[in-house]
């Protein structure tokens, strides 16, 4: 009996890492932009979640890409290991027990509601906390997932961005956020002026230096503190 519970707190632990590492990969390769978005609710490409598509399908899809359409094989791209995390992280999306309780709608509390409104305020344009970043089921992942959860507007104003570099192409020079460094082509999100591009390039003509002049407090002037502080208190409910 030990034994057996044992093994099954194994098979969890392993479960809960390949679902973890699937929605890093489909973050970085599926939902980047204006594709997939976030847990495949359809950006710019077709929705993914709740199609009712099996998993050898999805496999098929994900491994050879579609022919004709701007859906890529990721048979080269991805690891062999990646590519089964992000099958079982979109066949989850699918029907998978515990994506239905990570989406499952939250209730919140009036600041909150506020502060998701102003969110994906459609007034600010692309001036709008949702134009970059995902949470609660709303917005573009073009930044990764919020994890920490900064404690007021100042220290949001004050957040670092250590992954945005500045980078030089044909001598042009411009703030970038690499999403994807894959044989032959660099994928990465040029932050030049919003919305964010995101652009495909050969390593040859790309390079990098990890300083950068831009900043976040530069592309969120559309909110005032007390604008922020709600979408702060959104972004803790729904963490």
């Amino acid at each position: 009996m030990i034994r057996s519970l044992v093994l099954s707190m194994v098979v969890c632990g392993i479960a809960n890492a390949q679902a973890v590492r699937g929605e890093q990969v489909f973050v970085q390769s599926c939902s980047t932009g204006y594709c997939h978005g976030s847990r495949g609710v359809g950006a710019g490409a077709p929705r993914l979640a709740a199609r009712g598509f099996d998993q050898n399908s999805i496999r098929a899809t994900i491994t050879n890409g579609v022919t004709g359409t701007s859906m890529p094989s990721f048979a080269k791209s991805l690891s062999r290991t990646d590519l089964a995390a992000v099958v079982n992280y979109v066949s989850a999306l699918n029907g998978a027990t515990a994506t239905a309780a990570a989406t499952a709608p939250v209730k919140l509390a009036p600041q909150a509601a506020r502060g998701k409104a102003l969110f994906s305020d459609a007034v600010k344009s692309f001036g709008r906390c949702a134009t970059c970043h995902e949470a609660g089921g709303l917005g573009i992942a073009v930044a990764p997932p919020i994890h920490d959860v900064p404690l007021n507007a100042a220290a949001l104003k004050a957040l670092k961005t250590p992954r945005v570099v500045t980078a030089t192409i044909a001598g042009e020079s411009m703030p970038a956020l690499v999403v994807a460094k894959k044989t032959g082509t660099i994928t990465f999100y040029d932050l030049t002026m919003p919305p964010p591009v995101l652009r495909t390039e050969p390593p040859a003509e790309f390079t990098s230096r990890e300083e950068s002049t831009w900043k976040h407090s530069d592309v969120i002037g559309a909110y005032s503190d007390a604008d922020l502080t709600p979408i702060l208190t959104f972004l803790r409910a729904v963490k």
